[in-house]
């Protein structure tokens, strides 16, 4: 084994055992989202923001929540809604009649954990206030800029069922999450779980178990994580044919107004990694890639009219692609 893989392991393995105990906490709340609970670790690691797909009632804010009280970070909830403002999001110049000076007053996304609630229920003004911060971990207000505390992320929920009243997100603010995950029901044992859990009063107590030291340093070892040249060219294998599958002999052009940004290859690659070591490896391979692009995918890639009149959906061009495309 090559000695600095070596080593990244050792630093892994020193890790393990806390992000254990912060699985385990978050599992005194979250029921059977085993991959959920994956994602969002995957996002904490490498400093990306996550949009929740899901119908209501499947515990997407109290996924965000109970995360935010089991790493003992700052945590501030927007429910997005018609009326907001942008200065609601992210702050506004105060006018002080004493002095006649203006001042900043900071809106709730100097935080470190923010939930952006139904973010499509909020206008696109709104939803543009979030871009700076999420790109550049950074506000504007007025004339002066102001970074934004670290870590910082943005995990935004939407319903994609009800369409009255809601806005769709422009592809320039979709692309900015790194991960979309689709919030499914959960089985019949779990929900039995669930029910059991929830259904007599209780007083469940999350307590901080990772400390903001401790995700920066998780943060520093994923930077050691290795990927071989060869899993990069499977990533970019994989991004180019969803742009233009034909030069890859898969007849779906047609199906694809837009394919994947350049992003998509750097979270690819940050999330396979972060990946590697979540399953304790020093090293990502063709496996992590395939296991996070469908989140990672699944928001970047546009349909024409054709496709959607076929009922073709981007998880069905995903999977053919994955299955298209030679592993090395």
């Amino acid at each position: 084994m090559n000695p600095d893989i070596a080593k990244t392991t050792d630093l892994i393995g020193q890790h393990a055992k806390i992000i254990e105990t912060l699985r385990t906490e978050i599992a005194k709340i979250l029921v059977g989202q085993e991959k959920l609970m994956d994602r969002m670790l995957i996002a904490l690691i490498t400093g990306g923001h996550i949009l929740l797909e899901g119908v209501p009632g499947l515990a997407k804010t109290t996924a965000v929540k109970t995360l935010a009280q089991a790493l003992g970070l700052q945590f501030q909830r927007i429910s997005f809604t018609p009326d907001l403002l942008p200065a609601d999001v992210v702050g506004t110049m105060i006018y002080n009649p004493k002095d006649g000076t203006f001042s900043p007053k900071k809106g709730p996304v100097f935080t470190n954990l923010l939930l952006a609630d139904e973010i499509n229920r909020a206008p696109a003004k709104v939803q543009s206030a979030l871009l700076e911060s999420m790109q550049e971990r950074q506000v504007t207000i007025g004339n002066n800029t102001y970074p934004l505390p670290e870590p910082f992320m943005v995990m935004a929920t939407q319903n994609p069922i009800e369409q009255e009243g809601t806005y769709p997100l422009p592809e320039a603010q979709i692309d900015r999450f790194m991960l979309k995950c689709v919030i499914v029901h959960p089985s019949k044992d779990d929900e039995r779980r669930i029910m059991n859990r929830f259904t007599r009063k209780s007083d469940i107590k999350i307590d901080a178990v990772m400390s903001m030291d401790q995700v920066m340093s998780m943060r520093n070892v994923l930077d050691q994580v290795y990927c071989d040249e060869k899993v990069g060219d499977y990533i970019l294998d994989i991004v180019f044919a969803s742009r233009k599958p034909s030069n890859y002999k898969i007849p779906i052009d047609h199906q694809i107004e837009y394919g994947a940004s350049p992003r998509a290859t750097l979270f690819l690659n940050l999330a396979a990694r972060a990946n590697a070591m979540l399953h304790g490896r020093a090293y990502a391979t063709p496996q992590d890639v395939k296991e996070i692009a469908f989140d990672v995918l699944r928001h970047r890639i546009i349909l024409t009219y054709e496709a959607e009149a076929e009922e073709v959906t981007s998880e069905d061009i995903i999977t053919r692609i994955l299955n298209e495309i030679p592993v090395p």
